[in-house]
């Protein structure tokens, strides 16, 4: 069964080991990953089983990392504010 992680600013969530049912064994970096709206899946590189849904952040989530020090929450926000800027409140 896949993991879901819905906080997207979860420290280490990239590099944490994964096991599948086939033995395969690695971090997200090294699972195919599907890039969807709202989530992205990552899968097994040998088998495809999903191992791993990540949610992606809201603007919410992504202003109370940025306040909260997390490095990527900032430059998130960052390009956020600047397209805002560019294009007018979504």
């Amino acid at each position: 069964m896949a993991e879901l992680l819905n906080d997207y600013f979860t420290a280490g969530w990239r590099e944490r080991r994964h096991e599948c049912a086939c033995g395969w064994q690695g971090d997200s970096r090294a699972m195919q990953m599907d890039l969807q709206d709202e989530v992205t899946d990552y899968a097994c590189p040998d088998c495809g089983n999903l191992l791993l849904i990540v949610r992606h952040p809201d603007l919410a989530q992504v202003r109370a990392a940025a306040a909260a020090g997390h490095p990527e929450a900032r430059q998130q926000l960052a390009l956020l504010e600047e397209a805002e800027r560019l294009l007018g409140p979504r």
